[in-house]
């Protein structure tokens, strides 16, 4: 990680922490859609239907796992400071809750406002992981397997993020079949979210990269 000022640090995480909550709204539209959540959230929505666990905290956890795997992956090469995705996974998780609470009175009843809900989930978890790659102090736990199969496999990293993506989504529906005995959090906008969430980060991503070439240098 390069040398930074402790206000550039500052600066960085707050960003990173404003990515986060526009994420964790993408996510609690999503959810609200009813219309499957992006692969990254599949498994946790689905867990959070199985245990007597928040939709937030069963992130946590996955996302906690999905660190361990990293570390598992990668032995001596992970470093240390890829730790903080613990950090950032609980925070992420809590305001994952929070959003879900806040959306909480409100139902969507026509399907056209299913699919309303689920463009804006696309868009906002689009525009958090723009936040989240401008702040650039730490990737989250799925990116950051992708990343250590690109070093263990010699992956590109777009043939990655697919392979996790997709066996996250295989997970999600195993677990629905097996403990719900329906197909639950995986549907048509699992797919929109696997084709649109990266295609909105990089359109943000570049007036972004001005905003954060400005207050993050």
């Amino acid at each position: 990680m390069k040398k930074r000022s402790l206000n550039n640090l500052v600066r960085r995480y707050l960003t990173l922490l404003v990515g986060l909550l526009i994420m964790s709204f993408g996510v609690a539209f999503s959810i609200k859609a009813g219309l499957g959540t992006s692969p990254v959230s599949s498994v946790p929505y689905v867990l959070s239907l199985i245990v007597p666990m928040t939709v937030g905290e069963t992130t946590i956890l996955i996302n906690c796992l999905l660190v361990l795997l990293q570390i598992l992956l990668l032995r001596r090469q992970f470093e240390l400071v890829q730790l903080i995705q613990v950090p950032v996974a609980i925070a992420f998780g809590y305001l994952t809750d929070l959003a879900v609470w806040v959306l909480s009175p409100i139902v969507p009843a026509a399907y056209w406002q299913q699919w309303l809900f689920c463009v804006l989930g696309i868009l906002l978890v689009g525009i958090g992981v723009s936040f989240e790659v401008t702040a650039d102090v730490v990737t989250m736990a799925g990116e950051g397997v992708a990343l250590a199969l690109c070093k263990t496999t010699k992956l590109p990293f777009a043939k990655a993020k697919i392979t996790v993506d997709c066996s996250l989504v295989v997970i999600a529906v195993v677990l629905s079949f097996l403990f719900l005995h329906t197909l639950a959090g995986v549907r048509e906008g699992t797919i929109a979210a696997a084709l649109f969430v990266g295609m909105t980060a990089k359109q943000v991503n570049r007036p972004m990269s001005r905003i954060g070439n400005l207050l993050l240098a």
